[in-house]
């Protein structure tokens, strides 16, 4: 997009409650960002805006944004009106493909209000809920980018570097492709995601999809907040032993080693730039359908102005996808992994153009491309690590996605 291209024009107006938000998207590539009902889907394309690659990427989509409005008519004025984009980055900040869409039309929830946005010049549009998706789709699996075998050598080999020194955790991540007879539909995966784990936050931007239970920065005015996850178990359905592994979590020091480095990742620059940083003292457990995880979280208010995008530019990325030094660990998972991540384990969700914004790590999710998609699930690498059992806690991840493949 060049910085001289026309400006948008920008009205917001209140609607009445549209139901299930995910119901009413029309295109099949259609955003979204919705936890608990609640948030923000959208469609068309007002603006799409290809980042490039490096630090400077979040700085461009701020600036991006900012350039945008000739004039905003928000007559609601709750997070999430008025000129919104929808984010979605690469985790290696070398690689390419990050992304800010301004759609053509954002419809919201939040708080019992609901509002449609529209960024253009033409008509306020009826929003119905679209036709009943197709489901008749057959998937197969396809394999992996790095065969079991080679990644159980691989978190072997990360172990010794870390017990050899210089590196204290590293995150290492598997791929697993999808194949289907149908194009892949992002909506009715959104969909299938969202009814499971509806404690996640379900999103969708340009062909990315997923439910992340991690909440990279939230900012709200002065006010900042983390969920900081890292530690993970699986879930049982007789309630006992379910207590049983989540209780062993918690007592794992290996575990709380590896979340307290992921923690210290994002106090590390939060701590600086606010005031009155409350952290929970204990981490707590996060129970999701097929998975828990040990998990921490961090409010506080800014010191001085700093939008979303400036203070996700310095966390990103955190110990708990990359591991910690950061470069060090970032070196490692280059050397080791042997494919792209693509924008898995990137920050994603939606900005505005004053700095307020909510963006996740985007877990739990594949890339769509046409009839192919890629799967992605992460383990936390330190020097107790067994590679079988890391091994083990990415096949509970991979779940998530494939429930919603139907696999």
């Amino acid at each position: 997009m060049s910085p001289t291209a026309a400006r948008l024009a920008t009205r917001t107006v209140e609607v009445d409650d549209p139901g299930d938000l995910l119901a009413r998207i029309p295109d099949p590539g259609g955003m979204a960002w919705v936890r608990r009902g609640e948030g923000m889907v959208g469609w068309g394309r007002a603006r799409l805006v290809r980042l490039g690659t490096g630090p400077e990427r979040f700085a461009r989509a701020a600036e991006a944004l900012a350039a945008q409005p000739a004039e905003v008519d928000d007559e609601v004025g709750v997070p999430g009106t008025g000129l919104i984009g929808f984010l979605s980055a690469t985790f290696d900040p070398d690689e390419d493909g990050s992304v800010l869409v301004i759609p053509e039309m954002v419809l919201g929830r939040r708080g019992g209000r609901a509002w449609l946005t529209v960024n253009g010049d033409g008509p306020m549009p009826q929003v119905a809920a679209v036709q009943a998706l197709a489901t008749g789709a057959r998937i197969r699996y396809a394999g992996t980018s790095m065969p079991e075998l080679a990644w159980l050598e691989a978190v072997a080999d990360a172990v010794r570097a870390i017990r050899d020194g210089g590196l204290t955790k590293v995150v290492l991540a598997r791929d697993l492709a999808v194949w289907s007879t149908a194009t892949f539909d992002a909506r009715l995966l959104a969909r299938r995601l969202a009814e499971r784990f509806a404690d996640c936050w379900t999103f969708a931007v340009n062909g990315l999809v997923g439910a992340t239970p991690e909440l990279l920065l939230r900012r709200r005015g002065d006010e900042v907040t983390s969920l900081v996850l890292a530690g993970s178990a699986g879930r049982d359905a007789d309630r006992g032993r379910d207590a049983a592994l989540g209780a062993a979590l918690l007592d794992s020091a290996k575990d709380r080693d590896e979340h307290a480095q992921s923690v210290a990742s994002v106090v590390d620059v939060l701590a600086p730039r606010t005031h009155d940083l409350r952290v929970d003292a204990q981490p707590w457990l996060l129970r999701l359908a097929n998975i828990q995880h040990l998990a921490t979280a961090a409010h506080g208010r800014l010191r001085s102005p700093a939008g979303v995008l400036d203070l996700v530019g310095a966390l990103h990325p955190t110990a708990a996808v990359c591991g910690t030094p950061r470069g060090e660990a970032l070196a490692r998972i280059r050397a080791l992994e042997r494919f792209s991540r693509g924008r898995y384990g990137g920050p994603v969700g939606w900005v505005d153009a004053g700095g307020d914004g909510e963006l996740g790590i985007a877990l739990r999710c594949a890339e769509l491309d046409g009839t192919r998609a890629r799967l992605f699930a992460g383990a936390g690498i330190v020097a107790e690590s067994l590679p079988e059992a890391e091994l083990e806690e990415t096949r509970i991840k991979f779940r998530a996605m494939q429930s919603a493949f139907g696999g």
